[in-house]
């Protein structure tokens, strides 16, 4: 396939945009309607493409369109191709006015309990006029597919090790181990020597076993000898967890970062109880073959201020 004779001089920005709306809307007639222009004109942009590439984009049939493998595999770089001009975009907008642009992330509960908090309040108080969007992101489940899909420029939120994601880049902000926390009510929080084995018995709140927390913390009690206290709740909600906690009767884990980033710190007490040791690294993932823009930069650079103090106490 020659490149300048086929395709260089033949495809064209909008017959990408064009075949991104069909795969979208799965039809030459919904992304005729949603671009605002004729189903000819969409019929016509995608055999334009498919005779410069003497490939079959689509499969037409009775029931719609479906994308071949080569379809796929050039929607897939033409999403690149569209961020990438997307992010040149903004850089233009922040050199012409570094005041002035936008940030999309994806966020960890657990961070956006503590630490997100800190660098958002420190990054705008910097760039007041820059916009931030913050989205909940589940690292366990999601498999960094916002990241992927370009729906959001950074992730925020704990590394799983070993990291083998080959297009993705981590910036390691710190270790974040977990520590048994009670209310400052609790009689346990008193307590100068205590095992992990003397709160066998409490009522604990824990994560749901098929989580990620849940395995982890599972792990933790089998590595003392122990199994699985009684949970009378079970929640991945950090809110939820806290304010029940914070009551007194209750019994929990939590990692040391929402403690040293939020006000709930005030009504909880780490107990003296040594957990068995697990690297637990904090940090902020991005597309390794992606522009970074100036905005995430500054954000990436303000994030590593914020948690400074905790990597220095690793």
């Amino acid at each position: 396939m020659q490149w300048t004779d086929r395709v260089g001089r033949r495809l064209k920005l909008r017959d990408l945009h064009i075949l991104l709306a069909v795969a979208q809307w799965g039809s030459m007639a919904k992304a005729a309607t949603e671009l605002s222009i004729s189903q000819p004109a969409v019929s016509k942009a995608i055999a334009d493409m498919e005779y410069a590439l003497d490939l079959r984009l689509f499969d037409r049939s009775r029931n719609g369109i479906e994308q071949t493998i080569y379809g796929a595999a050039l929607i897939k770089r033409g999403v690149a191709i569209f961020d990438e001009l997307k992010q040149g975009v903004k850089e233009l907008e922040f050199l012409a006015d570094p005041t002035t642009g936008e940030l999309r992330i994806g966020s960890s509960e657990a961070m956006a309990a503590g630490l997100l908090p800190a660098i958002v309040d420190r990054f705008l108080r910097r760039h007041p006029r820059i916009v931030v969007n913050v989205a909940q992101a589940l690292f366990a489940t999601m498999q960094y597919r916002e990241l992927r899909e370009r729906s959001v420029d950074l992730l925020l939120g704990r590394i799983f090790t070993p990291f083998a994601e080959d297009d993705l880049e981590v910036d390691t902000l710190f270790d974040d181990p977990v520590v048994v926390v009670v209310g400052r009510q609790s009689p346990w929080a008193r307590s100068r020597r205590i095992a992990l084995s003397d709160l066998a018995d409490e009522p604990w709140i824990l994560p749901p076993a098929e989580s990620v927390p849940g395995s982890m913390a599972v792990d933790i009690f089998r590595a003392n000898g122990l199994e699985l206290p009684r949970a009378p709740v079970t929640t991945l909600s950090l809110h939820l967890l806290c304010k029940l906690v914070a009551t007194g009767r209750y019994v929990t884990t939590l990692s040391t970062s929402i403690l040293h980033f939020s006000e709930n710190n005030l009504s909880l007490k780490i107990l003296p109880i040594k957990l068995p040791v697990q690297p637990r690294p904090v940090g902020i993932v991005r597309l390794r073959n992606r522009t970074l823009n100036p905005v995430a930069q500054l954000f990436i650079a303000c994030a590593r201020e914020v948690a400074k103090p905790l990597a220095k106490s690793k």
